[in-house]
């Protein structure tokens, strides 16, 4: 089973706050970094942690984001746990934009190729689900 760990951020703060809830359960299981995705995505690629891995290594950079021909996909990260009080601080100064806070801090971006569809794309609507639907058959 895997653990269920709820924002502490009142209202709905956005990602980020999620992304916070994470670090600070990370820190009290002693880990160093965490990485985040986004649940209404079901393709997103198999080597999404080592791809993010190489990327903050190479670029030197302390958080990194996915990126396809599309953009980046913020939902989609490598995260430093030492992070987390400057986090939490911007959260409270009202900070929502995944990528108004990783800019701040510098971040690498790890490219994924697109082939037939994105593999980040995600599903919203009946619409999108059935596009689903066809690219897994």
């Amino acid at each position: 089973s895997m653990p269920v760990v709820a924002d502490e951020i009142e209202g709905f703060a956005g990602p980020l706050a999620g992304v916070l809830a994470g670090m600070d359960w990370a820190a009290s299981k002693g880990a160093e970094h965490i990485v985040t995705a986004a649940a209404d995505t079901p393709f997103f690629p198999a080597d999404l942690v080592p791809q993010l891995q190489l990327a903050a290594e190479s670029q030197m950079k302390p958080i990194a984001l996915a990126r396809t021909d599309n953009g980046r996909h913020p939902t989609f990260g490598l995260w430093p746990v030492s992070l987390r009080d400057d986090l939490r601080e911007a959260l409270g100064d009202g900070v929502r934009k995944v990528v108004q806070w990783t800019d701040v801090h510098g971040t690498a971006m790890a490219d994924f190729p697109t082939g037939r569809f994105d593999p980040f794309f995600n599903v919203n609507t009946p619409e999108d689900l059935a596009l689903a639907e066809g690219y897994a058959s």
